[in-house]
């Protein structure tokens, strides 16, 4: 379950734990009103009895801690380059040290099979910290011909978003991190006496960091606390990613399975810039040779109710698509979501109207991704600014 909106904390079943990865902080956060989801065959809490809009909040002005079930996978040895180069749609080959690469992974007929960062961690050594799917599988079925090694280091990932989360973290590294480590930097840095890898990313488009705790080198819990102790003065808190959910769909960031599949090119979810056709061949490089390079996923808002999955997209009275996910933006005081359409169009500024599930009609419009930000001055610290309550509560 990868929780989108608040309708689904009531779409919930009772399920086995024996196949899923429990969270070695779960000691930290555990209580009555934890709902937990399973992403990337691992359980997270998807809420925890919290006011998601007051954590909401306390992201955009302060600093929230998130315990992510995103799943790191190590990929090393003498053909690791030109393996990877086979899987993903970028260029790989020229990727240094410390420095991360957003990559997508696509089928043979050019969908979207993955998508997640890329990591150089040293000579012939990288990690891909995955989206929700059998990425490991799908490595090593393609992996026969290569001289490389696919391991899961079971490395449990704590994200620390939000503007004081540089000052968080040069509190947790003694100064070792600073304002010098740009966005999508990373290396390995010294946490409360533990060396651990650390990343200028996240899943908010917020300023923050992701911290990679491998489980036979990290003390979880003592990590936890030195993080916990770090934020204090800060304000940080601790949350579930129903703050996330909002605060990614705002950011115009894609989940996988959820807003984009396999079903989606890079080109129709407009990843396009993510795809080299030129570096030589990749997997679904042939099929996206030939594909519409026009979008088809585009920002979508509404004054009068939030929109939500499976709504209706309707223009001139045809269908014209759908929504894959919607949250209420608080700090555009609207309801937003993504529309996925059926044919491309110039659809930025189209006024349409969305059908939802309890079938009641809507007027709403069309917008480029994301919905503010486009320049990503929050995410790259450039804008430091405290946002206000822009709040329209529905």
């Amino acid at each position: 379950m990868n929780l989108q909106e608040e309708k689904d904390l009531e779409n919930t079943v009772g399920v086995s734990a024996r196949r899923f990865e429990e969270s070695p902080f779960i000691e930290r956060q555990d209580t009555s009103k934890m709902v937990r989801g399973v992403y990337a065959g691992r359980f997270f809490a998807v809420y925890n009895g919290e006011d998601p809009i007051q954590k909401y909040w306390t992201l955009r002005r302060k600093a929230l801690m998130f315990d992510v079930p995103e799943k790191p996978i190590e990929i090393s040895g003498p053909d690791a380059v030109p393996f990877l180069e086979k899987i993903f749609s970028r260029k790989i080959e020229t990727m240094v040290e410390g420095r991360g690469y957003y990559a997508i992974a696509c089928t043979g007929h050019g969908g979207i099979f993955m998508d997640g960062v890329i990591f150089k961690l040293d000579e012939n050594r990288y990690r891909y910290v995955q989206a929700d799917g059998p990425f490991e599988t799908w490595l090593l079925a393609h992996s026969s011909s290569f001289k490389v090694k696919i391991s899961d280091p079971h490395s449990r990932v704590l994200q620390i978003q939000g503007p004081s989360s540089i000052d968080i973290m040069k509190v947790a590294s003694n100064g070792e991190i600073n304002d010098d480590m740009k966005y999508f930097r990373s290396g390995f840095f010294d946490i409360g006496g533990q060396r651990l890898y650390i990343s200028r990313t996240g899943f908010t488009n917020e300023l923050g960091f992701e911290i990679y705790c491998d489980k036979d080198s990290t003390d979880h819990i003592r990590l936890w606390d030195h993080l916990m102790a770090s934020g204090e003065p800060y304000g940080m808190e601790v949350s579930s990613t129903r703050a996330m959910t909002i605060r990614r769909i705002e950011g115009g960031i894609l989940g996988n399975i959820t807003d984009i599949d396999t079903s989606m090119t890079p080109f129709e979810a407009g990843l396009g810039q993510f795809v080299d056709l030129g570096k030589g061949n990749f997997i679904g490089r042939e099929a996206l040779l030939t594909k519409d390079k026009k979008p088809l996923l585009f920002g979508l808002t509404c004054e009068t109710e939030t929109p939500t999955s499976g709504s209706i997209i309707i223009s001139n009275g045809d269908n014209v698509g759908h929504i894959t996910a919607g949250v209420p933006s608080p700090t555009l005081g609207l309801g937003i979501g993504y529309a996925r359409f059926l044919e491309p169009k110039n659809w930025p500024g189209s006024p349409v109207s969305i059908c939802l599930p309890d079938k009641t009609v809507h007027p709403a419009k069309v917008v480029d991704l994301p919905f503010f930000d486009p320049e990503k001055k929050i995410v790259r610290g450039v804008e430091k600014s405290v946002p206000k309550d822009n709040v329209k509560r529905r």
